[in-house]
This record gives structure tokens, C-alpha cells and sequence, in this order.
């Protein structure tokens, strides 16, 4: 019997990574290589494969196990007219998850979405509009100590006003579209949204309010708080009045320093921060070095972009500027431990499958690569 790393190259799962891995995998002159194995922490493969896609059914937990997944993102339902999730609502959505064997790692809130305010059911927060503000706020603590009881230890969230931003749709292979953003060619709906016109200041004041509030029932009660990125970084003069203040790597790292604590991170979004670089297919690599390094890397959407800062456009996890593998690894190196998820998947207008095609696309390319290294791991 051939062992696990030959049988992985004979067969499709390894012509399926073969590429993108082929460089790390050369024997030619391994200490010139990028995350070369002597800098790799010993042991198993770190990451695991997930996903936040719902809805939140048995149909669909059911649809993440069989194509390998082994922890999930997950919105559970809330009373009537509420936004917070009870204790129960929160065990039984958690207990579902273990039906299928998987691990219900994160919650996925009504409270601080990606979507853009004029649009939002409850912007209270990111309007700085109390006293509605505070009760939403004390909502969110709420939710944090239902989480806790129910056994869900992490909870994702934004702090968005524009949502996220895209100039239209471009064509891929096999008539796939993408999401794209042209900074030049972007013309807004409205010169400004119901927030008005809001300064760099003003965004961190709203910011560093709600953390004031929430991380130390964070801290309290052992839940970490996730943010996303926002979707992407816009020009210096803002866009419909606002300044996406986290559009930056500078910006996400100030943000992880207001209210320091091993709780407080980011939902970190690779598609999101290598579209706010210069040029991701270098630099990305050691963005994750600084805050995995950091412990504020609590989840990852694994996704892959072709562009940088200002015009790019998303792709396919396999067609994209980032070496997927090498990013594996770089999270494999600073010890980040959760998950890995393939996140705005393409869509094929009239195909309602496709959206679940590309997503089971997605998981058999990463789930691949984390084979390969498992396998590299295994010989280092």
C-alpha cells in the first residue's frame, strides 16, 4: 500500500492542489522557499475547514458534513420583535450542528450586519442615535451572555455604514459572476446616506463606544468579539460622506488596540484585507503574521481576489493573485487555530444550484490544500 502523500499525488485530490502547491512541495532548494518546513510548527495542521453559508436547517448542516466540513458559522432565530437569541434558541441551533457532526463555533448575530444603513433594520449603533443606541448595545451584552451559557464562544459582527461596496459584475469561466469594484468608475446613489456626512473622528468615537460597553462583558463572560474588515477600503475623500476608517491594515490595527484584550479581534476576512493592498499577492502574508502573531485572528474568510487596492475583482479560490497554499501555511505558522471558509462565491444568473456548486467548489480546493499540507507536515 502506497502511504497518504503518494496516494494523495495519484489520484484527482492531488492534481487538484498540485498546482498551487507545487512550489512549496519542490525539493530543488527548499530553504529559498516561502514558509520553507523548518519554520513550521510541529504537530497536526492547525486550521479547519468551515463555512457561515445558511440557512441555518438540517438541510444544510446536512449539505456541510457531507462535503467534509467539521465547524460552522451559524444565525440562530430570535422571539418575535426581538434581536436577541435565548439560551434555548442558541442550545438547540448548537445541538443541531452536533447532529451532524459539526461544531457551532461562532454566531452570526441580527445585530451590527454588513449591511449598508440605509437599508438597515437596526442602526441605532453606527448612527450614535440614543437612546436607541444603548438598549441595542445592551442587547449585544445580552446576546454575549446567552452565547455563554449555550456553549457558543465567539460572535461575529461589523461596524459598517456603507456595507459592502461594488461597482457591478464581471464574467468568469463557465458564465460566473463576480463582484468587482472600480474606485475611478464609482458613482454613489446618494451624495449622502441618513447618517450624513461622518469624519474619520466621529467613525472611531462610535467605534470605541460600543467596545467600551461590550468587551469587558466579553471578558466577563469568555466570549470573543469578531469584526469584519470593511468591504473594501475607499478613496481618501471618502464615499457618500464616510470614511471606512477600517479599510486599512493601520486602521484594523488601531482598532485592535482600543479595549486590548485576548477577546477583542477580528473576523478576518483575506478576500476583504487583500483588497484593501497595494499588491496582496505579496503583502497579505505578512498582514496575517501580524495579527495571527497577536491572537486577534478568530475567523477567516478563505477567499481569493485578482487586483489590489482601488479595482480588483473576486475570483475562484484556484484563479486568484494569493497563493491559497502559501496563505494556509502562514496560518498554520502563527498558530491560528479556527476556521477556514470560502465566502462570496460566485453566482450563474438562472442556475439557482450554482451558488451551492461553487461552495462545494470551494470546500473540495481548500480541503485539498489542507491534505497537502498535512502531508508536507507529516514529512517535515
Amino acid at each position: 500500500m502506497p502511504d497518504r502523500r503518494d496516494f494523495l499525488f495519484r489520484t484527482g485530490a492531488g492534481l487538484a492542489v498540485a498546482s498551487a502547491a507545487s512550489a512549496v512541495f519542490s525539493t530543488a532548494a527548499p530553504a529559498a522557499m516561502p514558509n520553507a518546513p523548518g519554520s513550521w510548527p510541529g504537530g497536526r495542521l492547525k486550521p479547519r475547514l468551515g463555512c457561515q453559508s445558511g440557512p441555518a436547517t438540517e438541510q444544510r448542516f446536512a449539505f456541510f458534513a457531507r462535503y467534509g466540513l467539521t465547524n460552522v458559522c451559524a444565525r440562530a432565530p430570535t422571539p418575535e420583535g426581538t434581536t436577541v437569541s435565548t439560551v434555548s434558541q442558541l442550545e438547540q441551533l448548537r445541538e443541531m450542528a452536533e447532529r451532524h457532526g459539526l461544531s457551532l463555533d461562532i454566531l452570526d448575530p441580527i445585530l451590527l450586519p454588513s449591511s449598508h444603513i440605509d437599508r438597515e433594520r437596526n442602526p441605532a449603533i453606527m448612527l450614535a442615535d440614543s437612546p436607541q443606541r444603548d438598549r441595542d448595545i445592551a442587547d449585544f451584552q445580552s446576546l454575549i451572555r446567552n452565547c455563554a451559557q449555550a456553549g457558543i464562544g465567539c460572535i461575529k459582527y461589523n461596524m459598517s455604514i456603507l456595507g459592502v461596496l461594488r461597482t457591478g459584475k464581471v464574467e468568469g469561466r463557465g458564465g460566473a459572476m463576480f463582484g468587482q469594484w472600480h474606485a475611478a468608475q464609482a458613482t454613489a446613489p446618494t451624495s449622502l446616506t441618513r447618517a450624513g456626512a461622518l469624519s474619520e473622528d466621529a467613525f472611531w468615537e462610535r467605534i470605541t463606544y460600543f467596545l467600551d460597553q461590550v468587551v469587558p462583558v466579553a471578558e466577563e463572560y469568555g466570549v470573543r468579539l469578531a469584526c469584519h474588515p470593511h468591504d473594501p477600503g475607499t478613496p481618501p475623500e471618502g464615499y457618500q460622506g464616510i470614511h471606512r476608517v477600517l479599510g486599512t491594515t493601520d486602521g484594523l490595527k488601531r482598532f485592535v488596540s482600543i479595549r486590548e484584550s485576548p477577546l477583542h479581534g477580528l473576523n478576518f476576512c483575506q478576500g476583504t484585507i487583500s483588497e484593501n493592498l497595494v499588491d496582496p499577492s505579496t503583502e497579505i502574508f505578512d498582514v496575517i503574521r501580524w495579527f495571527g502573531s497577536r491572537g486577534k485572528i478568530f475567523n477567516v474568510h478563505f477567499r481569493n481576489i485578482i487586483g489590489g487596492r482601488g479595482q480588483f475583482r473576486e475570483a475562484f479560490p484556484d484563479e486568484g493573485d494569493i497563493d491559497l497554499y502559501r496563505a494556509l501555511l502562514t496560518y498554520h505558522e502563527v498558530g491560528y487555530d479556527g476556521m477556514l471558509m470560502p465566502d462570496h462565491v460566485p453566482e450563474v444568473p438562472d442556475h439557482p444550484e450554482a451558488r451551492d456548486q461553487s461552495f462545494a467548489f470551494a470546500y473540495g480546493h481548500i480541503r485539498g490544500l489542507m491534505q497537502a499540507a498535512e502531508a508536507q507536515l507529516a514529512r517535515a
